[in-house]
């Protein structure tokens, strides 16, 4: 369900320098040092900057208290996340589950909705192939390189969906499943929201959003998205108001939504988040009541 994988890359500012050359020194043996060119010292520059920013980002984040990353929390999350990708909270029995959902995407399958359409099940399996050569999908990777970014079976039919079901029975491609979730959604999105100080609730608005809608720049993707709803209010970073910041995030995720596939079920937004939204339930606090697709899910 998720768009193709197009992640977010840290922009930094380039400041243009001169160029700098070590004049050699009179004895004929002493080594000459290469000219170092502008282009070089401006990454440089920029490296050094984006690792000082993160460097204070990271120690930003270790004075905040875990919020979602709680492993408590954590497990709620996915439970509320498994209610919408998998119509179920017991989120554990859905590692080998495949379906293609007439979405575009291709087939979705396992704990988060990877899909062969969207990049990160590919990703998922050829990260998993380097650890683990002779796995039983290993076969398909050049199948799932041709019909990335398309709906396309071509070369996965008939024995890829027996061939994930049959892999997922092992603990190894279980343990890969969850971090690759947690490397591409769950982590990034996390940090992302404590930075725009957002608290537990918030941070589960952002983590939702990115697995529906991926970890892209364009318009229809996560941080796409994000932008957007900073133009109509303020995050808490920025001086705003928390709930008035998650109104707007939640107003222009499900226009999103609405406009790529009209008619869709927005209940994810609608009868969960916003629900504990109203609320006022920031800290995302059991137990809890939602509705999805009609069905109710209580957690206590």
């Amino acid at each position: 369900m998720k768009r193709a994988g197009v992640l977010l890359l840290a922009a930094v500012p380039v400041i243009a320098t001169g160029v700098y050359f070590v004049m050699p020194t009179d004895s004929a043996d002493a080594p000459v040092t290469p000219p170092v060119s502008s282009a070089q010292s401006s990454r440089q520059d920029a490296k050094s900057r984006a690792e000082q920013e993160r460097e204070a980002d990271d120690a930003l984040i270790a004075d905040l208290p875990p919020g979602l990353a709680d492993p408590a929390k954590k497990e709620l999350a996915q439970q509320l996340v498994s209610s919408a990708e998998n119509s179920t909270t017991k989120w554990r029995t859905s590692y080998g589950t495949i379906e293609d959902l007439g979405d575009g995407c291709g087939y979705t399958a396992g704990i988060i909705g990877f899909c062969t359409g969207t990049h990160d099940l590919l990703m998922l399996v050829e990260r998993y192939t380097k650890a683990h050569p002779d796995n039983g999908l290993a076969a398909y990777l050049p199948a799932l390189r041709e019909v990335d970014g398309t709906d396309s079976h071509e070369g996965l039919d008939p024995g890829f969906p027996a061939a994930w079901r049959a892999e997922s029975e092992l603990p190894e491609f279980r343990k890969a499943q969850e971090e690759e979730r947690d490397r591409v959604y769950f982590e990034p999105a996390v940090r992302l929201a404590k930075l725009d100080g957002l608290g537990t609730l918030g941070q589960f608005v952002y983590f939702d959003a990115m697995v529906f809608h991926g970890p892209d720049t364009d318009a229809e993707g996560f941080y796409g998205l994000r932008e957007r709803a900073m133009e109509k209010a303020k995050t808490p970073g920025q001086g705003g108001a928390e709930r008035a910041y998650l109104e707007a995030f939640l107003d222009v995720r499900r226009d999103a939504m609405l406009a790529k596939r009209p008619g869709i079920d927005t209940s994810r937004v609608d009868t969960a988040q916003r629900r504990f939204l109203k609320a006022g339930n920031l800290d995302l606090e059991t137990p809890l009541v939602w509705e999805m697709y009609g069905d109710t899910y209580r957690l206590p």
